[in-house]
């Protein structure tokens, strides 16, 4: 019997959760994230395991508009198997822009959806934003993964991942970016260069 607990613990921590916009009840996450000429900062609180509500910044060096949001994401759906687990997220926002002195609303919303096990990995997500008079966009993304080798409770877990994102307005509207993800205990780091030339970087701390 201990060795099936300790079993089913470690699939749960060698699977990257430690990613998911929701956490554990009680649970406080930092997101910081950055590719190409975006950047952006969240921390949230999830008071049950399907709700996690905080703060949202985000930097637009390109067309030089900076927001602050109050952000609320949902876990709508899950499904587990005994092996693998997907997600249904519905993740949306609301607070001002700021672009270059002049302010106006800002609203965004989206989905994610991810299926994993130990060794695979998949997901997609898109977020539609409205800078009020600003303008607005869409993009979407989806991505692949792999980890090279199954990790034990505790270790440090490595997965290689592609990723293909889409910014219709973008000088270049398609961006592939392969990229490392490693995570051990509450901490998440990302790196990964595209082939258009942006470097990416996402680093997420739970507490």
């Amino acid at each position: 019997m201990k060795r099936i607990i300790l079993g089913v613990l470690a699939f749960f921590w060698a699977v990257p959760a430690v990613a998911r916009p929701v956490s554990y009840p009680g649970g406080w996450t930092l997101m910081a994230s950055k590719h190409g000429e975006k950047s952006s900062v969240h921390y949230h609180y999830s008071p049950t395991f399907k709700d996690s509500i905080g703060y949202k910044g985000i930097y637009d060096e390109g067309a030089d508009i900076k927001g602050h949001a109050f952000q609320y994401n949902r876990l709508v759906k899950r499904w587990n198997n005994p092996m693998s687990q997907a997600n249904f997220y519905i993740k949306s926002g609301a607070g001002m822009a700021d672009k270059e002195g002049a302010l106006s609303g800002l609203f965004f919303t989206g989905l994610a959806l991810d299926w994993e096990d130990r060794r695979y990995f998949t997901s997609y997500e898109n977020k539609l934003t409205s800078y009020g008079r600003f303008g607005q966009e869409y993009e979407q993304s989806a991505r692949v993964g792999i980890a090279p080798y199954v990790a034990e409770y505790g270790a440090l877990h490595t997965w290689f991942m592609l990723e293909v994102k889409n910014d219709p307005k973008a000088d270049e509207p398609v961006h592939i970016t392969p990229l490392v993800r490693l995570f051990k205990g509450v901490h998440l780091l990302e790196v990964g260069h595209s082939f258009q030339g942006d470097v990416t970087l996402n680093y997420i701390y739970r507490f």
